[in-house]
């Protein structure tokens, strides 16, 4: 497919889905937040430079309580720098990041995980020689207590915990449909089974706010249906979903809101309607010629 045909695809796209909008189904009730303004995350002045190079350039974006929200941009746009930024991958340059009024700017991943932030990877990052069941149990490690002499020792309260752990992940096993593969061995699963499993294990760690980094990259037409899905009922658990994705199609139809990036800098933010028709967003992302025509 030519570079021409692919944009006028994606522009296809993009008003195809104006007209699905009414059927998409509306978030959860969630509980009143403590902020008042059903704010989870904000992002202040968020940069970070390597070298001189601005990934990320002085960002603004809220991410509001119970919602699906997608972040897009053209190809290396500042996208996943954010994402590796809001999980602690990377130290931001500048700018600050608030989850439900804490600030967690800087912290450490498993430090951040604990406040109840979890993701997936655009490189699926599963255990592949453990079981399936024994990669969401994993996810689980932030919210056990214990230590290593209780896992060498085995006591009562440590096998309780550990049955525990156990029925939480054969839960999200079967909220996934991944019920009775749970002792296959991980890397012997079709590759959209994996990228399953891996949302299965940031779902038990009991997140507030998933970051989903092109969840349907290389899949199918039937198992991306089977991911929107999945999104909203995931939503309908009163979790918040902010991912960043290329699939147009999927990302006008599950979003609440949509965040545009470019060069690093926040070019547009509001309602897909808004974006749909943003001129400058069609000029960025979609091709001026192709707006034009």
């Amino acid at each position: 497919m030519g570079e021409a045909d692919r944009r006028i695809r994606l522009v296809d796209m993009l008003t195809a889905a104006a007209h699905v909008q009414s059927a998409k189904p509306q978030p959860a009730a969630a509980p009143p937040p403590p902020d008042g303004n059903g704010t989870l995350l904000g992002v202040k002045g968020l940069a970070k430079h390597f070298g001189g190079l601005k990934a990320v350039d002085g960002v603004d974006m809220e991410v509001r309580r119970g919602e699906i929200q997608a972040l897009i941009g053209p190809n290396g746009s500042g996208k996943t720098t954010i994402l590796n930024m809001l999980s602690g991958l990377y130290i931001p340059t500048a700018g600050e990041i608030a989850l439900a009024g804490e600030i967690i700017t800087g912290k450490r991943p498993h430090l951040i995980t604990e406040h109840g932030v979890a993701r997936t990877f655009q490189n699926i990052r599963l255990f592949g020689d453990l079981t399936v069941l024994d990669n969401v149990m994993i996810g689980q490690h932030c919210r056990t207590s214990a230590g290593l002499v209780a896992s060498v020792l085995q006591p009562a309260a440590q096998q309780a915990e550990e049955a525990a752990m156990r029925r939480r992940a054969l839960a999200a096993l079967e909220f996934v449909g991944l019920r009775g593969k749970e002792f296959a061995e991980a890397k012997s699963l079709p590759y959209g089974r994996q990228r399953v499993l891996e949302l299965a294990r940031a779902l038990v760690s009991d997140p507030k706010l998933l970051l989903l980094d092109e969840p349907a990259a290389g899949l199918n037409a039937t198992e991306t249906e089977a991911l929107i899905d999945l999104l909203f009922q995931i939503r309908d658990r009163g979790i918040t979903i902010l991912l960043v994705e290329h699939d147009m199609s999927l990302v006008m139809n599950v979003s609440d809101h949509i965040t545009v990036l470019n060069f690093g800098k926040k070019i547009a933010e509001g309602p897909v309607e808004a974006i749909q028709k943003n001129q400058e967003v069609i000029d960025a992302y979609l091709g001026m010629e192709v707006a034009n025509a």
